[in-house]
């Protein structure tokens, strides 16, 4: 079935109140000015059983209250000048509203992912991102009613948290609630910017061809798997730690059976992004905004044969505890401004090693991304367009909070083979029906 998404309108979303004299130049933090030049996206499913409205009256509740909600996240409406700061003078978001030529049970019964990414307002790896809007919405209005809400926020202003913290107050505004919470931007008096990188060149991203794929996993799956991958050294695997295990050994088992026959064995590398506000010391709330990330990158000491879980899970927990001491002495007390600049460098060139099979993930499991409720229920379906990278993990929870999705980018070839093992079958479900 072909479905088309036909845009209705664009209109641009300015705070409700004007943004004050003394706040319209807003510094970005030193990890704002290394974040790549990208946009975060989001999508979230609305059935509208809860309180049946029509695509105007969707429309006019989101835009009146995405209004208010950027008083309190003024910079998300300003321009991005050199690298250094936000011109804060009220340029706007962007609201676009689109009509999509299918019901919203069509695309829950079996995901098309391709389809996913047509109701996004922008390309993610638009150049807009640098200089142009931070900050766009898509409203998706199906033939039966229900809505499809797709956010892009760029990464120079936002990380995930920071995107979820700002839907959900937007979804609390949209209710009448007065929030107990509010947005904090201390992030560039605590890590001030530096000049010198307001001529960060800019790098254009290279995409690989792959095919994006989407396995979920049931909490009393992961309970099994979490057995199956103890060891001594890590007797209680977390769900996230078992989960990326599995599929770090499927795809580089795939990879391995694929390689070119006599070719010289490879290892394999796992890179993780994480979220710094709780690792600190002492820790940041999360709703303080802007980019707070980092990576730390484990990888097998030698090609092996034969992968094992529970030594994956043994180097995850190892690289993110050695991670965490390494963090705290660079950004726990004085900022130690060339040693998170080197810490990227080489986060960059470990990557790039071609004698090494390198994945990488982002896990978004424990964010409240169910949470965001307009007036019309919660989402039914939190999730992702497809991914643009090889060899490119990311996680995210079930609506119930336990099971765990998980979207995957590899080679057709890799992935036939991935999305065939028996073993990786056993625990997760390929793509199925979203329950709602």
């Amino acid at each position: 079935m072909e479905v088309k998404v036909e845009f209705i309108k664009r209109e641009t979303i300015v705070p409700s109140s004007p943004t004050p004299d003394e706040l319209k130049s807003f510094k970005l933090s030193l990890f704002d000015q290394i974040s790549p030049a990208v946009y975060t996206p989001l999508l979230l499913f609305y059935t509208n059983h809860h309180e049946p409205l029509t695509p105007d009256e969707l429309s006019r509740r989101l835009k009146i209250s995405m209004s208010k909600t950027l008083t309190h996240f003024y910079p998300f409406t300003g321009r991005v000048i050199n690298n250094l700061h936000i011109e804060c003078t009220d340029q706007g978001a962007e609201f676009l509203e689109a009509k999509v030529s299918c019901c919203l049970s069509d695309i829950l019964k079996q995901p098309n992912l391709t389809l996913l990414d047509k109701l996004i307002p922008i390309d993610i790896f638009s150049k807009e991102a640098r200089d142009g809007p931070l900050l766009l919405v898509q409203a998706n209005f199906f033939e039966c009613g229900g809505l499809v809400v797709g956010i892009c926020i760029s990464h120079k202003q936002a990380d995930a948290a920071t995107l979820c913290t700002f839907v959900n107050l937007w979804a609390e505004e949209a209710k009448g609630i007065d929030s107990s919470v509010s947005p904090d931007f201390c992030f560039s008096s605590r890590f001030p910017p530096v000049d010198y990188l307001s001529a960060l060149p800019e790098v254009e991203i290279t995409k690989n061809e792959s095919i994006t794929q989407r396995f979920v996993i049931e909490p009393s799956r992961i309970a099994e798997l979490k057995i199956r991958a103890v060891s001594d050294e890590v007797p209680r695997p977390t769900a996230v730690e078992s989960v990326l295990a599995l599929m770090w050994k499927t795809a580089a088992t795939a990879s391995m059976k694929n390689a070119d026959p006599g070719s010289t064995p490879r290892r394999t590398g796992m890179s993780q992004i994480v979220n710094l506000r709780k690792r600190v010391d002492p820790p940041m709330p999360e709703n303080t905004m802007g980019n707070l990330v980092g990576y730390f990158r484990v990888e097998t000491e030698e090609a092996e044969a034969e992968l094992k879980l529970p030594e994956l899970v043994r180097l995850l927990r190892k690289g993110l505890q050695k991670y965490q001491i390494e963090v705290n002495e660079i950004i726990g007390g004085e900022v130690r401004v060339q040693d998170i600049l080197k810490s990227a460098a080489d986060f960059g060139v470990q990557l790039a090693d071609q004698g090494v099979d390198n994945f990488n993930c982002s896990s978004w499991c424990k964010f409240p991304m169910y949470e965001s409720d307009f007036g019309w229920g919660k989402p039914v379906w939190a999730s992702l367009p497809s991914l643009e990278f090889k060899n490119d993990v990311r996680m995210i929870n079930t609506a119930d909070g336990e099971g765990i999705e998980v979207w995957l980018a590899l080679s057709d070839a890799n992935m036939d083979l991935f999305e065939h093992d028996e073993d990786l079958l056993h625990f997760m479900a390929v793509n199925p029906t979203i329950q709602v």
